[in-house]
Formats: C-alpha cells, sequence, structure tokens
C-alpha cells in the first residue's frame, strides 16, 4: 500500500505542469477531474475519483483570468466537500487580489479579504501561498495559512550559475520589495541599493533616486509580482543610465500583462529569472527569460502538512 494513498491531488486548469511535476515529485497521480466550461462560460466541476475521508490537495494559482481560476478552486471545493473529503487544503502559489489589502482611498474594497472569506465559506481549512504582496493578508484567514518563500530558490539559481558575487549588488526596485531584496542580500552576501520611485496612478512608475553604490556592479532585482513591468524595466534603464554593468531581475509571479514582454525585450535587464506560481505561455518566451520551478518546495510542503510536521523549516 501506497504512503500516500490517503492523499488525493487535484488541478483547475490555470497551471497544470505544475500540478503534473508536483505529482511526479510525491509520485502520487493527480486524481482524474474533469474542469469544463458550458456554452454560457458558467463553470463545471466533476471528480471522477473516490475522495471520501482522504486529505485532498488542490494546487491551482489565481494566475489570469484570475477569476475564471478562483471561481474554479470555489466550485472544486464545494465538490470535494459534497464527496465527503477529509481534510481541503488549497495550494495558491499565487494569490489573486493581493494588491488591494487596505482602504487607501474612499469607496474602495479590500478585496484581498473578499476572496479569504470565501475560501474560508467554501471550506477551505489550510491555505499555502507564495510570496503574499502583502504579509497582512495572512491576519485576514481564521485557519492555518503557510506563506512559502521564492527567494531562496532565486538565491540558489544565482549560486549556481555564473554570476560574480564578489562584484554583485541586490537592488530593490522599490521601497516596498527592501525587507524582500535585504534578505536576497544576506543571503548572498552582497550589498544592497534601494531605488526611489513614485506612482503618479496605476501601473505607472517613474524613478526618482537610487541609493547606494551600483557603478560598475553587476546589479540584480528581486520583486514579488510583475504585471505590466514598467517598474522593473523603468528601474532597469535608471541603473543602466547609472553605470550598471550587467544587470538582472527576478520575481515570484510573472503576470506579465499588456506591453510587458516587449519593454523587457527592449530593456536593458540581461536575464529575466522567474518562477512557475504563473505559467509562461509560449507566446511570452524570451531567451532572457528563465524558469525555475517551486514544485520541490510545493512539494516538501504537502509531505509535512500530511505528516504533522513542521513547515516553517522550510521558509529558510
Amino acid at each position: 500500500m501506497n504512503y500516500f494513498s490517503d492523499i488525493a491531488l487535484i488541478t483547475g486548469n490555470a497551471n497544470r505542469p505544475l500540478a503534473e511535476e508536483i505529482s511526479r515529485l510525491l509520485d502520487i497521480p493527480l486524481t482524474e477531474t474533469d474542469v469544463k466550461r458550458f456554452a454560457d462560460g458558467e463553470i463545471s466541476v466533476t471528480i471522477q475519483e473516490s475522495v471520501r475521508g482522504k486529505d485532498v490537495y488542490i494546487i491551482q494559482p489565481c494566475s489570469p483570468p484570475a477569476n475564471d481560476h478562483l471561481m474554479e478552486i470555489l466550485i472544486i471545493i464545494d465538490a470535494l466537500r459534497r464527496a465527503s473529503a477529509g481534510r481541503i487544503n488549497v495550494i495558491m502559489p499565487y494569490y489573486c487580489y493581493a494588491r488591494q489589502d487596505r482602504k487607501e482611498k474612499s469607496r474602495v474594497p479590500i478585496t484581498s479579504r473578499l476572496v479569504a472569506d470565501l475560501l474560508s465559506v467554501a471550506g477551505t481549512e489550510r491555505l499555502v501561498v507564495c510570496d503574499l504582496h502583502a504579509d497582512q493578508i495572512m491576519g485576514f484567514f481564521n485557519f492555518p495559512v503557510d506563506r512559502m518563500q521564492a527567494m531562496p530558490i532565486i538565491a540558489d539559481y544565482i549560486m549556481c550559475h555564473d554570476f560574480d558575487l564578489d562584484n554583485l549588488v541586490v537592488v530593490s526596485p522599490d521601497v516596498g520589495s527592501t525587507k524582500r531584496s535585504r534578505a536576497l542580500a544576506e543571503r548572498l552576501g552582497v550589498p544592497l541599493a534601494i531605488v526611489d520611485k513614485r506612482r503618479p496612478k496605476d501601473n505607472v512608475a517613474e524613478v526618482m533616486n537610487v541609493i547606494g553604490e551600483v557603478e560598475g556592479k553587476d546589479v540584480i532585482m528581486i520583486d514579488d509580482i510583475v504585471d505590466t513591468a514598467g517598474t522593473l524595466v523603468g528601474a532597469a534603464n535608471a541603473l543602466k543610465e547609472l553605470g550598471a554593468n550587467k544587470i538582472f531581475a527576478s520575481c515570484t509571479h510573472a503576470l506579465l500583462s499588456g506591453p510587458a514582454v516587449e519593454r523587457i525585450k527592449n530593456s536593458a535587464i540581461d536575464k529575466f529569472i522567474i518562477t512557475d506560481t504563473v505559467p509562461l505561455p509560449e507566446e511570452k518566451k524570451l531567451d532572457k527569460i528563465e524558469v525555475v520551478s517551486m514544485a520541490p518546495i510545493l512539494s516538501r510542503v504537502i509531505r509535512r502538512v500530511h505528516d504533522g510536521e513542521s513547515v516553517s523549516v522550510l521558509f529558510e
């Protein structure tokens, strides 16, 4: 009898390659699940195998189109509850609406809290996410949340490839990413610099100043989300003008919406390291984009959660 015979892995349509890699690493087949759409766009879910009493893990980021993939998760959870699943865990590498985490002006929603409520009401008993945009979002939930980090995986990639650590500086693309950037700098044992920017409107960023020494240095920027790539490319071009040598960038969730791919292609960025929390479509692939997988760490999370072991050791 397989040691993990009481585990069921389920995925929707958001990122099947990631789910398949986690399935391979755990040596647990994905449970046959039919997720389809009616002619009017409504989502239909059928779990085609018994999950009664099983520890179920739904592997699905809320990558674009976020609304469709979020609804898939909620409907899958409802189907599992009605199929008498034992414990329902959601592995959501990319948590959608995370940038709407506070009421920063009048008459706006706190949508990240709304998503938390939806997951809770649907029947989620545990959530695993990667690099939440704001740590305080974890306080929106009334069940356990494990927040994994991509930074150690990106750091390992840098240390295992041809990067000149003696001439490398980690650059935070904005003040909000300083904590993540400092952690990477400390892990690599290199200096830190910070880009000071202002955002006159959504998805528009202007670089004002760079705090730190970058002239003649190789630099690497790290961020959690790259959407239209305006901040990233603006920072990269500003660093180049300030005399930076090679420019590398990295992020956890590469949404790459709208003009992002074209901007990155024509930017001063030499290499862009991303994770597979969000799938990279064929039409968005560039020679300068390198993908590293979160599957190894997420598979270890599933093992530890199932065995009742601490997950905090994986944060390091």
